[in-house]
């Protein structure tokens, strides 16, 4: 399976659970640790936390290698390790915050 595809199944997931403004980052040509950034912003913590879950359901579906989740009930911000695929799950104050669009162009 190819990162992109790993990418477009994650991105594809957090729009059915209404992720609000989900971009997939390609960072190749700026990152040794990882290819691709999924980015996407949820509206409550619930929200949040069900954008997580499907991803995982989703993205363990079709073999991708799942490392590692960081970020918890009391996160503002959930990364999902999937090696050279990187999901990014934010409410909107922590998105805006830290702003990862503009410091990965």
């Amino acid at each position: 399976m190819e990162n992109l595809d790993i990418a477009k199944a994650a991105a594809e997931a957090l729009e059915n659970k209404k992720g609000e403004d989900v971009k997939i980052l390609d960072i190749r040509e700026l990152s040794d640790f990882a290819d691709y950034f999924v980015l996407a912003t949820g509206n409550n913590r619930n929200q949040i936390d069900a954008m997580e879950e499907a991803v995982g359901e989703t993205l363990n579906k079709i073999g991708a290698n799942h490392r590692n989740t960081e970020g918890n009930r009391d996160s503002n911000w959930i990364l999902m390790d999937y090696g050279d695929v990187i999901i990014h799950i934010f409410d909107k104050e922590s998105r805006s915050f830290y702003d990862l669009e503009r410091i990965w162009r």
